[in-house]
């Protein structure tokens, strides 16, 4: 019997992912992002969330998907990866669910344009409503990491 995970549903365009709630800290309403040169693309810049600098990834950018205009709507969604703060924007994040591990299949390889190496699966919920897990230490490389690491304050 496969235990239940509670997991953070956010949306990227018409697509729903999913973070389980665990390595979640937080989420955020967007808000000044300080540019930093020369980094890549999707790293946005930092922010400083009561006294601390995070380092803020565009997750439209990071998965090559069209950038759209930030809404009330929009959220940063603060989580832990590898021991480290890293801030995701987001489109929309709004629910919180529970989830069976059973149901969560291995990804086809690439889903709505993403690689499944970023992908920890995809859950089916219902009968049209899928869910995309994020593989949250593949969506930052080890390289990635050491740029952001010299971002932090």
């Amino acid at each position: 019997m496969a235990e239940d995970i509670k997991v953070i549903v956010f949306k990227l365009g018409t697509e729903e992912y999913g973070i389980e709630v665990e390595k979640v800290q937080t989420i955020e309403r967007m808000m000044p992002i300080t540019r930093v040169p020369k980094t890549y693309s999707f790293i946005k810049g930092v922010i400083n969330l009561r006294g601390v600098v995070i380092p803020v990834i565009d997750l439209r950018g990071r998965f090559s998907i069209e950038e759209a205009e930030h809404t009330d709507q929009t959220r940063i969604i603060i989580v832990n990866v590898n021991e480290m703060e890293v801030g995701f924007i987001v489109d929309s994040a709004n629910d919180v669910i529970d989830l069976n591990r059973d149901i969560i299949d291995i990804p086809p390889d690439v889903v709505g344009g993403i690689k499944a190496k970023y992908l920890d699966g995809v859950a089916k919920i219902g009968e049209d409503r899928l869910l995309i897990m994020l593989n949250l230490s593949e969506v930052l490389n080890k390289g990635e990491i050491v740029q952001l690491e010299s971002l932090e304050g």
